[in-house]
């Protein structure tokens, strides 16, 4: 079955607003809790071929991850695909838009997000080249990752961006994206967040990518109106 990523960002900027926001959520949801913390590398590619990309992979998953994979590369339309170093687990993210939004920063996304066992973040990523991809960027954060009523909460900190909190559910029905998105923006505005808009986030995404060298592991962040 496929699943959905329903998600909306909010710029925070610094750790003022990030602590204004946990203590909103805690407010809140008194039963809201941290789920998990992380450290991330993300390495985002463009180009290639995806028929290629499933058929150096596939090997490394089952018959039911292989399955959503094929479904996915049928299914959706402006693919994004990464590779990632969560702590120390090695995944494949794939993610292709299902609405007007793009697939690196939309709204609306279907996802395929699998570990990929036995294999380093520079070996997956050869796989990749080796199917025709090329790096777009190389992006670090470290993540906090709440549960706040149904919603998943993330608060992150971004090279080049600074703070940034994420509002996500994963749904099964596609019918219900347009429903979730408002129950996002409605929590979002009971914790006294601003969305932030999709024109200004492919700005911010633009020049992060031209310049990544730059902020990839470090602390240092822009700021693009």
């Amino acid at each position: 079955m496929s699943s959905y990523e329903i998600e909306i960002k909010s710029l925070l900027g610094n750790k003022e607003n990030a602590d204004k926001l946990r203590e909103g959520i805690a407010k809140i949801d008194p039963e809201s809790r941290l789920i998990a913390k992380s450290k991330q590398l993300n390495h985002y590619f463009i180009g290639g071929d995806l028929e290629k990309l499933y058929e150096s992979v596939s090997s490394f998953f089952s018959k039911g991850q292989t399955e959503k994979l094929r479904k996915m590369i049928e299914e959706g339309k402006n693919f994004s695909v990464r590779t990632r170093k969560l702590d120390n687990k090695i995944l494949l993210v794939i993610k292709a838009s299902i609405d007007d939004t793009t697939s690196s920063n939309g709204i609306s996304r279907i996802e395929f997000e699998e570990e990929v066992p036995g294999i380093s973040l520079d070996d997956l990523d050869n796989l990749l080249l080796g199917a025709g991809f090329s790096y777009q960027a190389k992006w670090s954060r470290e993540r906090e990752e709440y549960r706040c009523m149904d919603v998943n909460v993330s608060i992150d900190k971004n090279a080049g961006y600074g703070y940034l909190a994420e509002f996500e559910r994963i749904i099964d029905d596609r019918s219900r994206a347009n429903e979730v998105k408002e129950s996002l923006r409605a929590l979002m505005g009971k914790l006294n967040v601003v969305e932030l808009a999709q024109d200004r986030l492919e700005r911010m995404f633009a020049h992060y990518n031209e310049n990544w060298q730059e902020y990839y592991g470090t602390d240092k962040i822009f700021v693009i109106e």
